[in-house]
């Protein structure tokens, strides 16, 4: 709403403006005769209203004002001012915040020249704003000479504001620049302070922080960024105390070694330094998303757990992924299930197959799925151990199968001919998908392949007998009657 100050209003604000403000206002009038202060005023009030209301203070508005009119307050005292206040094109400028996140360095060659370069970025905010700051080749260092932390406050002098590639006020050190740590006399929040939980998510944000509760699996994807780089993303639903609310989190070009080492359904985690947007329909259930990236920090509120060495039985080896590692299912002598991605590498030479003991050191363990990478994990195939439970022990029954988390193994027979077709997904990629329907002295279950798992189903023929291992039920899309559906590392064995 633009709401229009009354003379008694203006009155009231001007005794709250700043002494620098007012010398600011003067130094305008002297350059700019031709008007008055009472416009002066009027171009601020719609400068504002222009830009948006929040984004700019009345100082802020007038430097604003100033270029439009071409007046310069270059020969003024450099005065600090609130991250609120700052403007894209201002120079020696000195500014005091908490930092919220220390990006790694990123190097890059400059087109131009073709010299290499160096960038790293900060985080900081005060009680009103918060800012990213640019640094540049001498100054990527800066953070690590100072043993700076998340939650220093610091102060910048003669920084200059250039638009961000968000077009949002981004603060640069030039030479002269200069970065100081400085006192906390309790003006601006602590991080805790303006963490927000996932039932505080009722807009977008910048540079938000976010707790909850990851309930489920978390996942890491390879995918190419922008700059043609092969980076990993790390995926996972967090959800509030109460799991009736749950946000899809995505945090990219993140490092295997800022991702713990044991990351279960149930831990309690904050990431700091988030984009709070709207999610898609498309791809989820269309309630807002939180991303993330290089710069975010996962914390945790308990410490996180070593991994010892784990002795597993291999109940089905699925399909390769295509990187030098292959997909299978595996169960610890308790009966619980794993999901491993395990590194060709590693098995020297000998091939794993259903049935086959190992122990191993996982490089991680996200819930019940894990990952073996010749990078810092271990495994040695051993002899049988009939501690392990048997296959027979998972099991189950068509009638018994209903949607879970947990995989099933079902024997049974194939009743009718695969149909096999090519469907459009939501983001436009054609796949394969074949489908038959299966039954035993129970009932009947459809069973889906899709993508590579396809080929499997549509190898099958009427009357096979087989042995499904390691599918997953889930609601048809149909009927609403459980299906199975095959995972990368199932496997069907046909039974003579």
């Amino acid at each position: 709403m633009y709401v229009v100050l009354t003379p008694s209003g203006r009155k009231e604000r001007e005794n709250k403006l700043s002494a620098d403000f007012k010398r600011m206002i003067e130094l305008l009038l002297q350059q700019k005769p031709e008007i008055n202060a009472e416009q002066v005023r009027d171009m601020i009030d719609e400068k504002k209203r222009r830009v948006g209301a929040g984004y700019l203070t009345d100082q802020g508005a007038l430097f604003l004002v100033a270029a439009d009119l071409g007046v310069s307050f270059d020969h003024t005292p450099k005065l600090q001012s609130g991250l609120k206040d700052l403007y894209i094109g201002a120079k020696e400028v000195t500014a005091v915040g908490r930092i919220m996140n220390i990006y790694p360095v990123r190097k890059f060659t400059r087109k131009e020249t073709g010299e290499q370069s160096a960038t790293r970025t900060l985080t900081i905010y005060d009680k009103d704003a918060r800012v990213k700051v640019r640094l540049w080749d001498d100054y990527v260092n800066v953070p690590d000479r100072m043993n700076l932390r998340q939650g220093d406050i610091i102060k910048i002098s003669k920084g200059y504001v250039k638009a961000g590639l968000d077009g949002k006020p981004v603060i640069n050190l030039g030479s002269f620049s200069t970065v100081e740590v400085a006192r906390d006399d309790g003006s601006i929040p602590p991080i805790d302070s303006i963490t927000i939980t996932v039932d505080d998510v009722k807009s977008p944000l910048e540079n938000a922080v976010v707790k909850g509760v990851v309930n489920s699996n978390p996942r890491v994807s390879d995918f190419t960024n922008q700059r043609g780089e092969l980076c990993k993303s790390l995926q996972l639903q967090i959800s509030n105390d109460a799991n009736t609310r749950t946000l899809r989190a995505v945090i990219w070009n993140i490092e295997p070694d800022r991702i713990p080492k044991v990351f279960n359904p149930g831990s309690k985690v904050r990431l700091v330094g988030v984009r709070i947007k709207q999610g898609s329909e498309q791809y989820g259930n269309g309630d807002f998303e939180i991303h993330g990236d290089e710069g975010t920090l996962l914390e945790f509120d308990s410490q996180q757990q070593e991994i010892d060495v784990m002795p597993l039985r291999i109940i089905s080896v699925g399909e390769e992924t295509g990187r030098g590692s292959i997909n299978c299912l595996a169960v610890d002598r308790s009966g619980r299930t794993f999901a491993l991605t395990i590194d060709n590498e590693l098995l020297a030479g000998e091939k794993a197959s259903a049935g086959t003991i190992i122990e191993c050191v996982p490089s991680r363990i996200f819930g019940t799925s894990m990952i073996l990478s010749k990078e810092d994990s271990y495994v040695r195939i051993v002899d049988e151990d009939q501690s392990f439970p048997g296959l027979s022990k998972f099991e189950s029954k068509i009638k018994d199968i209903q949607p879970s988390q947990n995989p099933y193994i079902v024997e049974a027979i194939v009743l009718q001919a695969p149909d096999s077709t090519d469907i459009n997904t939501k983001t436009g990629e054609l796949v394969s998908v074949s489908s038959t329907l299966l039954g035993d002295d129970t009932g009947e279950i459809k069973l889906v392949g899709w993508r590579t798992q396809s080929t499997p189903v549509s190898r099958l023929t009427v009357g096979d007998r087989i042995k499904v291992i390691g599918a997953y039920a889930t609601a048809g899309r149909d009927n609403g009657r459980s299906e199975l559906t095959l995972k990368s590392h199932s496997s069907i064995i046909k039974i003579s």
